[in-house]
């Protein structure tokens, strides 16, 4: 079975908007791009699949991007060639190595992490998480904990119906301040 991992970008005060942070540097495209890597395939939302495909997609024809610094192409080829799954009830088809899943999220999701892997099923984005931790599904969660307070924006898993405690399992500083911590859920004990 593999791990349902969720994985975000953060501030201090809770806020998830993609721009609400730090500017991506070296170091952290590093941790991402190994994220990446590891997974088997990604599960997104429709918003984070459009969001991700308008920035991440390889080109049909020519290079990346002159946007895209030279530090930032091994996250951009680790995203462009994993597998995808898109949750959306709104999108009639995707394109980008991805495919729908539609029907009952709780039990397609659980399909997805019993297949066969070495690696994670990995999942970002805001809405989409938020009712995956309510199903109880998300076996890890990695927040990359930028020391900003954005004051606007989405909050990290806001609306959750229950409170979960998490362990910590790791944690990893970075240069710029931001540091990434790693959680499972906690074993209630007897």
């Amino acid at each position: 079975m593999r791990l349902l991992r969720y994985s975000i970008n953060v501030t201090l005060d809770g806020s998830c908007h993609h721009e609400a942070g730090l500017p991506p540097d070296e170091e952290s495209m590093r941790f991402w791009t190994e994220d990446m890597q590891a997974a088997d395939a990604v599960l997104l939302g429709r918003v984070s699949y459009q969001m991700m495909e308008e920035a991440w997609r390889k080109p049909t024809v020519g290079p990346w991007p002159d946007w895209m610094e030279e530090w930032e192409v091994p996250f951009a080829e680790a995203i462009d060639a994993v597998r995808k799954h898109v949750v959306s009830s709104t999108l009639d088809a995707v394109t980008w190595n991805a495919a729908l899943v539609r029907g009952d999220l709780g039990a397609a999701v659980q399909q997805l992490k019993d297949e066969p892997g070495e690696g994670h099923l990995a999942v970002g984005g805001v809405t989409l998480p938020l009712a995956l931790a309510d199903l109880g599904l998300i076996d890890e969660y990695v927040f990359v904990v930028h020391p900003v307070l954005a004051g606007h924006g989405p909050t990290l898993l806001a609306g959750l119906r229950e409170r979960i405690q998490l362990d910590l399992v790791d944690r990893r500083d970075f240069r710029s301040g931001a540091f990434a911590l790693s959680f499972r859920p906690a074993t209630p004990t007897a």
